[in-house]
């Protein structure tokens, strides 16, 4: 989601677009595509990194294409667990009351843009208790814009950059493995594991 949110605002006319990561495949991709990248793990303060790129006052806009991080958090892991362990009614119970995600990119997100700028979030998250800076985020007048996948809405538009010839947005660029249906445990786990510089996996019926 990522590297196709890059692409798309260069597509669309931003006149910078910056991209952060820390899976060294991955940026050299985003980099091929005209997008300027940071490896976030050589970074300290990343929101202060991108306020400074951008003329002390952060970006017009910023994209979590992260969301929940279900590698990075014990807890969040854990949590799911034990609800896959529990009846139905029970673990959407306990969903609702104790639902809780890492929230270190959406933050950094939030810290990052302009006064003013807007936080789109398209990662995924799952918690119904989250703790949010509301007070900061009121101050700074941030807007927020999240939800399902609006496919129906941006078909039209999305279809002819992907049918076309000219691959505008590099989606032949985007995919590194095809394998056959069979093989989909291996690959989600070479996935997971960032083997084999795995970035997209395209699965073959």
């Amino acid at each position: 989601m990522g590297q196709l949110s890059a692409r798309i605002g260069r597509h669309l006319g931003a006149g910078r677009v910056i991209g952060l990561d820390l899976v060294p495949k991955r940026l050299e991709m985003a980099r091929r595509h005209g997008i300027e990248v940071l490896d976030v793990t050589e970074l300290d303060d990343v929101p202060g990194a991108l306020i400074d790129l951008v003329d002390g006052r952060g970006p017009d806009a910023v994209i979590d294409a992260v969301g929940m991080e279900g590698h990075g958090s014990s807890s969040g892991r854990l949590a799911r667990t034990a609800a896959g362990l529990l009846p139905d009614r029970l673990a959407r119970t306990m969903t609702d009351r104790v639902g809780v995600d890492r929230l270190v990119v959406l933050k950094a997100a939030l810290k990052a843009v302009r006064r003013g700028g807007t936080v789109s979030i398209s990662g995924v998250y799952g918690g119904e208790v989250d703790p949010m800076p509301l007070m900061e985020m009121f101050d700074r007048g941030i807007q927020l814009r999240m939800g399902q996948c609006h496919v129906r809405r941006w078909t039209d538009e999305i279809m002819p950059l992907l049918a076309g010839d000219d691959d505008p947005l590099g989606v032949e660029d985007l995919r590194t493995h095809r394998v056959p249906l069979a093989q989909a445990p291996k690959a989600y786990e070479m996935f997971q594991k960032k083997e084999d510089g795995c970035v997209k996996v395209v699965l073959a019926p």
